[in-house]
């Protein structure tokens, strides 16, 4: 029984987390053990500058299913998702971000609800425990986002997510910033992969700051956003690149 169970790669994004990452990594071994016999752990390392790599290094010595990635030089949060998908092995994908302000013993309840039929689950705040100021820039956002790109979630700004991993097989990410969670949400939409939706806890930071929602970045962030729009919902060259994936996977596995 215990072998027809999936097996799950974790994965943490990390930039300049050393003060959460450690926790976060120890959490998802104590869980893991309770879902499957067939797991890893990773955590991406986005050119931190602070001793998020020397806390990785010496949990490598530890646990031996757990795999630091280091990139050399910032690539933004696209690019550490990239490597984390990229870098997953086993069936399901969990990812979340570094800065513990989602709880991976979590993971217990999205597990619970992954069906046969349910290629995603997404989890959805229950109370934002951030200052004023971002949860205010975060509900204009996600109005927005969900106006312009037709989301049928009630929360895609949450990082709290078990995916399939052969959803990959058909879906490719091309963006480095923080839009890609946007681009990852539309592209599987669009490709008809079936979500559920769990409500989970979010925590105050308590260590190091946000890098998405902060003034100087907001009309970078309102560019790149447009471009996504642009790109997705507009030209939509992505839908033949999908269904021309899914007829290949469909005359292999015919």
């Amino acid at each position: 029984m215990t072998s027809e169970r999936p097996s799950i790669s974790v994965f943490f994004p990390a930039y300049n987390d050393a003060g959460t990452i450690g926790s976060l990594v120890i959490t998802a071994f104590h869980v893991l053990p309770e879902l499957t016999d067939d797991y890893e752990v990773i955590v991406v390392n986005d050119g931190s500058s602070d001793y998020t790599a020397q806390v990785l290094d010496d949990l490598a010595t530890k646990y031996p299913r757990f795999r630091p990635i280091h990139h050399p030089k910032n690539r933004g949060y696209g690019g550490a998702l990239r490597t984390g998908f990229a870098s997953a092995t086993k069936d399901l994908v969990f990812y979340t971000d570094g800065d513990a302000q989602y709880d991976p013993n979590e993971l217990r309840d999205l597990y619970q609800v992954l069906t046969p039929e349910v290629d995603i689950v997404n989890g959805y705040k229950i109370a934002r425990s951030d200052p004023l100021h971002r949860k205010i820039i975060g509900r204009i956002y996600h109005h927005g986002v969900k106006f312009l790109f037709g989301f049928k979630l009630r929360d895609v700004d949450c990082d709290f997510r078990l995916i399939r991993r052969k959803v990959f097989d058909v879906v490719n990410l091309e963006s480095d910033s923080g839009t890609i969670c946007l681009e990852l949400v539309k592209k599987l939409q669009d490709a008809g992969f079936n979500f559920a939706e769990v409500p989970v806890h979010h925590y105050h930071r308590t260590y190091g700051k946000s890098q998405f929602f902060n003034f100087p970045r907001l009309w970078r962030t309102l560019i790149q956003l447009l471009q996504l729009w642009w790109k997705l919902v507009i030209l939509g060259k992505h839908l033949k690149e999908q269904a021309a994936r899914q007829r290949a996977l469909g005359r292999d596995a015919g």
